[in-house]
């Protein structure tokens, strides 16, 4: 009686979505095992991503599928528990504190560079890509790239900090297109290992640093894709961090992954199997923590790019799949593409957002124009 009561509620959840099961549409899943759908309702995302790991579902198109279940609301017509949880964990621990801090890294980041390899664009840029005007990948990537320098307005010769270097592909670009110097810093090993490699022989210092131990001045600063790791407890921290790293008439770009909703709850799946204690910032988290720190001079938002970003990545993995296979698992493909795609679809249903925030410490005097469409020279 209980199971048809679980069984009966999702599926009238799911056809208010237009989803069925067992249906014709590449979004509508195929059910394997019935306890899918208790623990679906009872345990929310979490229930939903184990349960697709343990094979007990399938659907042929999960970016569509969660499409279509977030613009329809349904993630807050199940269970409220883990939600509410994992909120009272975010408010009572410091989830990204020092001592946690290179857990994402050794968990994430350092799963393999051969996976990364395969997924990414050709400088391994782990983040959003810019298609406006792009026609596959690697030219989102490098246009994504040149929007950042372009609103930082480098100049030959200026030293940039790049806090959450990744694999050093955005500081050895800037360096050889726009005559920088850069030093980076990133908590993962691995990368540190690669980045130093692929940028030997320019004007880059890579280290194995956390944001807090940063020292020195510089004259610009960007930061992609790394804020989501610093958590609600460290905001404050953080742009107190990088505005006494930056020159009095610098700038300061910062580039994140947002939520619709300020809150202090992580996502349980996600922090579980992906990405360790992250946490999603809020326009409010940001416009608050910042305030009294830094002047707010731009705030772009193009979070549809990350839904193309991502789906090229599951692509990217498609096709490498055979050669990745020796060194990773079956449960892992289901995890990763679990991963990749149900993003895409939050991304594609604005359930979450995808932000350019530009800073000056002081605002910038007179006429000041914010770069939108890329320049036609740069300094090659």
């Amino acid at each position: 009686m209980a199971e048809s009561f679980f069984k009966n509620k999702l599926q009238n959840l799911l056809k208010d979505a237009g989803i069925a099961v067992n249906g014709k549409e590449p979004w509508d899943i195929r059910v394997h095992d019935d306890r899918f759908y208790r623990r679906v309702l009872t345990e929310a995302h979490l229930g939903t991503g184990e349960s697709y790991m343990d094979g007990w579902w399938d659907c042929e198109a999960l970016d569509e599928f969660f499409y279509r279940v977030l613009r329809k609301k349904l993630d807050r017509q199940v269970s409220g528990l883990p939600r509410f949880i994992s909120s009272i964990a975010g408010n009572i621990m410091n989830l990204q504190h020092p001592r946690r801090a290179f857990t994402v890294g050794e968990t994430h980041y350092n799963i393999g560079n051969d996976l990364y390899r395969a997924m990414l664009d050709k400088r391994m840029i782990y983040s959003c890509g810019y298609w406006d005007g792009a026609g596959n990948l690697d030219e989102a990537q490098e246009r994504k790239l040149r929007l950042v320098f372009d609103k930082l307005m480098l100049e030959p010769g200026m030293h940039l900090l790049d806090i959450g270097c990744g694999w050093g592909g955005a500081a050895r670009f800037a360096a050889e297109h726009y005559g920088v110097k850069v030093t980076g810093i990133t908590i993962s090993s691995e990368q540190v290992k690669h980045a130093r490699q692929y940028c030997s022989g320019f004007p880059i210092e890579i280290k194995l640093m956390d944001y807090r131990d940063l020292s020195g001045r510089f004259d610009r600063i960007y930061s992609i894709g790394m804020f989501e790791h610093v958590g609600h407890k460290n905001y404050r921290t953080y742009f107190q961090k990088a505005c006494n790293a930056l020159d009095p008439k610098g700038l300061f770009l910062l580039h994140t992954i947002g939520s619709n909703r300020t809150g202090t709850n992580t996502d349980r799946w996600t922090s579980r199997y992906i990405f360790p204690n992250s946490m999603l910032p809020s326009a409010d988290h940001i416009a608050r923590t910042s305030e009294g720190t830094f002047v707010m001079e731009d705030w772009h938002s193009f979070g549809y790019d990350y839904f193309l970003t991502l789906k090229a990545w599951n692509d990217n993995i498609d096709r490498h799949r055979t050669i990745l296979e020796k060194n990773y698992s079956e449960r892992f493909f289901r995890m990763w593409r679990y991963y990749l795609l149900s993003a895409a679809g939050s991304f594609r249903a604005r359930h979450v957002q995808l932000w350019q925030v530009l800073f000056s410490p002081a605002g910038v005097e007179g006429l000041f124009r914010v770069q939108r469409t890329l320049k036609e020279k740069h300094h090659d």
